[in-house]
């Protein structure tokens, strides 16, 4: 069986070293992008990719932007989008649900519950 490929898209280092270690540990193999433009650059070619997760909060554009457009390319338009935010408030995960992701998880990363959503893709 070969291994899920992930693509983080944040542009924080230090939280895609932290998912990257993580995920790595548990057998998924990691791609990153610090920005939503890179990511669909990168999603518009054949490199697989099993799942997104995409930080909300970004400059340049946000993940809001970013995932209607991540869903209208060919190819793209059932992997699964993880949003990842430190917005935590009420109606944030309805927004994020709105927006076109799968499901969503909030910072500080809960790895449990991360694995949790990874382990059917």
């Amino acid at each position: 069986m070969s291994k899920k490929k992930v693509l983080i898209i944040d542009d924080d280092s230090r939280n895609i070293f932290a998912l990257k270690a993580t995920l790595k540990s548990k057998s998924y193999d990691c791609i990153s992008c610090s920005g939503a433009p890179e990511a669909l650059e990168l999603l518009r070619t054949n490199e697989p990719v099993d799942a997104i997760l995409i930080d909300m909060m970004m400059p340049e554009m946000d993940g809001y932007d970013a995932i209607p457009l991540i869903r209208n390319i060919e190819g793209r338009r059932n992997t699964p989008i993880y949003a990842v935010t430190a917005q935590a408030m009420v109606g944030d995960r309805e927004k994020c649900l709105k927006a076109g992701a799968d499901d969503y998880i909030s910072k500080p990363i809960n790895v449990d519950k991360l694995l949790q959503i990874l382990k059917d893709i």
